[in-house]
């Protein structure tokens, strides 16, 4: 490997791709040509596009994410928990000359079976830079995941943001709903009865009853239901994974996400810090990077 190389994070519906040079950033360019958005083209026109003007033969590519999968380019092996963090950078696969896709993450066990791909090299760049016992990582599908300094223990996958999506959208919870705005106060309303109730499932109609007889505003039903499906995310995985309360939790995400998982975990008294996500990502894939130099 050499001082310069380029990170891409190839999802299911985005693509991101920086260049490095001597450990600085040059350049950072954006797609929508996730690994379900490739409309015909293959993975190699689409790298190439986003990728113009910055390869030659020596620049190498590292590339995490959904690009890995059997809807991917090339399918990576899914590494088994515990999984030392030494051996990302050892078991890549070549999709291309000097093209490299990271391995995944999976747990086989009788009570939890569990896969990860992309987040595996946020969590390398998290151990650096904000280590932590227990790591949580926001998003479509929330990964909790136990680790020490030397190795991946396990991780749970919690589908909070794809169920709140499909709530508002696809069922009575959302049905007719005007456009949905910011709120604070709605957002509190709904984390406090998640984190206090055992049973979501028997509130989740309550949301709609409740700004049909008037007493949720119909514009806020979306923030009520956000704090709900958190507060109850935060208290269930809490419950069961028991964090040490004088160690914080590392929350990686974007500010704002990562904002309402802290205000959660804050009612239960437990600290967090927050790691942008492109900053975790970037770090690991420059571990990786370094790691394979050597």
């Amino acid at each position: 490997m050499t001082s310069r190389y380029i990170a891409i994070d190839w999802g299911s519906t985005n693509l991101r791709a920086w260049l490095f040079q001597n450990g600085d950033c040059q350049e950072s360019r954006k797609s929508e040509a996730g690994v379900t958005r490739l409309n015909g083209r293959s993975p190699e026109a689409v790298l190439a596009e986003v990728t113009q003007g910055w390869r030659d033969d020596a620049t190498p590519v590292m590339m995490a994410g959904m690009v890995g999968s059997n809807a991917g380019w090339k399918v990576a092996p899914y590494l088994p928990c515990p999984a030392r963090f030494s051996d990302f950078g050892q078991q890549l696969t070549t999709a291309a000359p000097n093209v490299f896709i990271i391995p995944g993450l999976c747990v086989r066990q009788e009570n939890n079976r569990n896969v990860m791909r992309g987040e595996e090299t946020q969590l390398l760049g998290a151990r650096a830079l904000q280590p932590a016992p227990l790591y949580i990582m926001p998003g479509t599908h929330c990964k909790w995941v136990r680790a020490d300094s030397e190795q991946v223990t396990d991780f749970r996958t919690v589908m909070t943001g794809e169920l709140h999506h499909l709530l508002l959208t696809h069922s009575l919870v959302g049905a007719g709903l005007p456009a949905q705005q910011a709120s604070t106060e709605a957002f509190r309303a709904g984390l406090a009865q998640g984190l206090e109730t055992d049973a979501p499932l028997a509130r989740l109609f309550e949301v709609r009853a409740a700004h049909v007889l008037g007493e949720l505003p119909r514009e806020q039903v979306s923030e009520f239901l956000s704090g709900l499906l958190i507060g109850n995310e935060v208290a269930s995985m809490v419950r069961q994974w028991r964090p040490d309360t004088q160690q914080p939790i590392t929350i990686v995400a974007g500010q704002a996400l990562a904002e309402r998982y802290r205000q959660a975990l804050s009612a239960l008294n437990i600290s967090a810090q927050v790691l942008e996500g492109d900053t975790a990502f970037q770090a690991g894939i420059r571990s990786i990077v370094h790691a394979v130099a050597e």
